[in-house]
């Protein structure tokens, strides 16, 4: 349930970080925006509940409004929901650009499906399989959720220090050192500590020293010494 990262190159040749959010911050997001809707509703029933059948009629309407046009609209306009931005997530399509009406109106309704059999059970196993942590409905609709802004690294990451690798590295080791450091901002510290402990025994250590440590191997092989 660990977050990770979605590279994508543009037409130009740039390549884009996308990093994709869990289940978790999802699940969060979501419970958020059932609060909001389930307020709001609560909060119509009392006024409407002196109109009669007009009033239950109009609830309905209401309900209608906020169980679907509640999230298609403000993903559509705005690329997340207040759950969302609560959390700091957004939709975006599986290249990195905003999305329009027709993949929010799809991946929207085919919550549908997600929910089946109950408690979201096959959007869960489906966003627990899939690299990117996508439900049924962002693979229709060629969506992805990510972390609106990349997550700074916990504690204080001494990017001059300098610290060469206890043994030779192949050119391809090499480059995976500094490429982990080049990355790993934008990653989650859990995330970052995950990929540190691959290489433990290089670095000696683990958790967020670990990190810190390759931080410092990448200096060394960048020369800034």
């Amino acid at each position: 349930m660990l977050d990770t990262y979605r590279e994508v190159i543009t037409p130009e040749g740039v390549p884009l970080h996308l990093p994709a959010a869990g289940p978790v911050p999802r699940a969060l997001a979501w419970a958020i925006d059932f609060a909001v809707r389930f307020g709001a509703l609560l909060l119509l029933s009392i006024p409407l509940a002196f109109l009669g059948d007009f009033g239950k009629g109009l609830y309905l309407a209401l309900m209608f409004l906020l169980m679907w046009a509640y999230t298609i609209v403000q993903e559509a306009v705005w690329g997340r929901t207040l759950g969302k931005r609560a959390l700091g997530l957004r939709v975006v399509a599986r290249d990195g650009a905003p999305i329009g009406w027709m993949a929010a109106i799809t991946r929207n309704l085919l919550r549908t499906v997600d929910m089946l059999p109950f408690g979201y059970a096959v959007g869960l196993l489906s966003s627990l399989f899939d690299a990117h942590g996508r439900r049924l409905g962002d693979l229709v609709a060629g969506t992805v959720v990510v972390h609106d802004r990349a997550r700074p690294v916990l504690g204080s990451v001494a990017i001059d220090t300098v610290l060469a690798p206890p043994q030779p590295l192949q050119p391809a080791e090499q480059a995976a050192v500094v490429a982990f450091a080049e990355r790993a901002s934008r990653l989650s510290s859990p995330r970052q500590q995950e990929l540190a402990a691959i290489v433990a025994p290089l670095s000696g250590g683990g958790g967020q020293v670990g990190v810190l440590r390759l931080y410092a191997m990448a200096n060394w092989l960048l020369g800034r010494r």
